[in-house]
C-alpha cells in the first residue's frame, strides 16, 4: 500500500481554503450562517487557516433538526465554519481514493469527550480467486 505525506499543508493552503469555501457556500449562499461567513471572508479563512497550522482547530457544536419527509428522520449539520474545513480535507484526499478506485463517503462521530472524529470507510478486499468456467473450486483441506 502507498504511504502519502506531506498533506496537512496542503490542507492548510491558502488555494485550498478558498476552494473549500466556494464548495461549502454551494447552494447555502441565500442561509444566515453562509451569509455571515461571506461577509469577512478573508479574516474567517485566514483564522480557520491558522487554527489548523497551530492544530488548535476545534470544531463547533451541531444544530439538529428534526425532518419529516419521506420519513422522521433527525438531522444533525455541522457548523459552516468546520463545513468548510471538512471541505479542504476532502480536496485533498478524495483524489487519492478516487485514483485506488475507492469511494470516499467521510462522517463525523462524536466521542465520549464531546470531540468529533473523521472517520473513513473500512474497505475490505475478496480475496476469492478466479477460477476457470466449469471447475470447481478446490476444497481440500
Amino acid at each position: 500500500m502507498k504511504t502519502y505525506r506531506n498533506l496537512y499543508p496542503q490542507i492548510c493552503a491558502w488555494e485550498n481554503s478558498e476552494l473549500a469555501y466556494r464548495r461549502a457556500r454551494k447552494g447555502k449562499r441565500a442561509r444566515k450562517p453562509a451569509a455571515a461567513f461571506e461577509f469577512d471572508r478573508e479574516r474567517n479563512l485566514t483564522e480557520l487557516q491558522q487554527e489548523l497550522r497551530q492544530k488548535s482547530y476545534h470544531p463547533g457544536p451541531y444544530h439538529s433538526f428534526v425532518i419529516h419527509e419521506p420519513k422522521r428522520r433527525l438531522i444533525s449539520a455541522a457548523p459552516f465554519r468546520d463545513r468548510v474545513v471538512h471541505h479542504a480535507l476532502c480536496n485533498v484526499i478524495e483524489p487519492i481514493f478516487e485514483r485506488r478506485g475507492l469511494p470516499l463517503a467521510a462522517t463525523r462521530l462524536p466521542t465520549p469527550s464531546g470531540e468529533c472524529t473523521i472517520t473513513l470507510p473500512l474497505v475490505v478486499r475478496s480475496r476469492t480467486r478466479s477460477r476457470s468456467p466449469g471447475r470447481a473450486p478446490n476444497r481440500a483441506a
